[in-house]
């Protein structure tokens, strides 16, 4: 285990946001240790806030259209807070923590935890508060699918494109014979 010696640590008296790797797929209860851990230590006035970011993503499986949170950058937490070896110790010792995202000290060859610039952050949040709901629909290029509303409702044919940001797939269907492309919305097919 790193003790605080091992790390070089700068005290900062302006609150910056650092990112934390944790072991991937319990970014959610790692966020859930670290703020109790910043309870019972009393550490608010140090650690501010623990962020998981994710963003809206609208799923089409099966016919059916549902809405996730999909995280940003599996594996890692982002944790705003004023680093000095008391705070920097809370975090890294949070069960679930693997460390953080350091540079080495060109001085003394120390690890280093290195904050996020203030525009790397902005974007982030934005992208949280305000990103556009990413589309996705488990449907690919050259799939067999049958049309289910619409003028060509019962026809079968075969995914030609896939546009996931305008929700629409491009399906060619036989007629007389030849085939044509028709353009329709992700909900109006169905895999065979």
């Amino acid at each position: 285990m790193t003790s605080p010696s091992d790390i070089k640590v700068e005290d900062d008296q302006s609150p910056r946001w650092y990112i934390v790797h944790t072991y991937s797929g319990q970014e959610d209860l790692v966020k859930k240790n670290l703020d109790l851990r910043i309870q019972s230590l009393d550490m608010q006035d140090r650690i501010f806030e623990v962020l998981v970011p994710t963003e809206d993503e609208v799923i089409f499986k099966d016919g059916q259209r549902r809405s996730e949170k999909k995280k940003l950058f599996p594996g890692y937490i982002l944790v705003q807070m004023n680093m000095d070896d008391e705070s920097w110790y809370a975090v890294r010792n949070t069960p679930g923590v693997t460390g953080f995202v350091s540079t080495e000290d060109e001085y003394d060859k120390r690890p280093k935890p290195v904050p996020l610039e203030d525009k790397q952050i902005e974007d982030i949040l934005k992208q949280v508060e305000s990103g556009p709901v990413r589309v996705k629909i488990g449907l690919a290029r050259g799939e067999t699918v049958r049309i289910t509303e619409g003028p060509f409702v019962d026809f079968i044919g075969s995914i030609n494109d896939v546009d996931e940001a305008k929700g629409k797939v491009r399906v060619l269907v036989s007629f007389f014979g030849r085939e044509t492309p028709v353009e329709l919305d992700f909900l109006q097919v169905e895999r065979i």
